[in-house]
């Protein structure tokens, strides 16, 4: 065979390897999706007075919530910290996360 064929061949092949295994290594760390991994350390907006419970709107859903921070108004955000069962424990945001969450809002 022409070596010249067989190094292009072997130069494709190693390419389409590299190629592969860097989206497989993107797709291990990329961050989840659904389940109690996505709501942590999540945004939410207080759709009741938490008092200490009440309850939260998070990605079109309303979910009891328990405040772990004091009480919270209607319409503030606040941060998930905690999942238990189908009720939230959430806490009032620093400073640096309400920045963040209104910037990508």
């Amino acid at each position: 065979m022409n070596p010249v064929l067989i190094a292009v061949v072997t130069i494709l092949i190693a390419g389409f390897l590299i190629f592969v295994i860097q989206r497989v290594v993107k797709v291990h760390r990329k961050k989840p999706t659904t389940g109690k991994e996505e709501l942590l350390n999540s945004t939410a907006t207080a759709r009741t007075a938490l008092t200490p419970e009440g309850q939260v709107f998070f990605k079109g859903e309303r979910w009891e919530a328990i405040s772990e921070s004091g009480n919270i108004e209607v319409n503030e955000p606040v941060t998930i910290i905690r999942v238990e069962g189908l009720t939230l424990h959430v806490k009032k945001p620093e400073n640096k996360e309400v920045l963040k969450t209104e910037k990508t809002s």
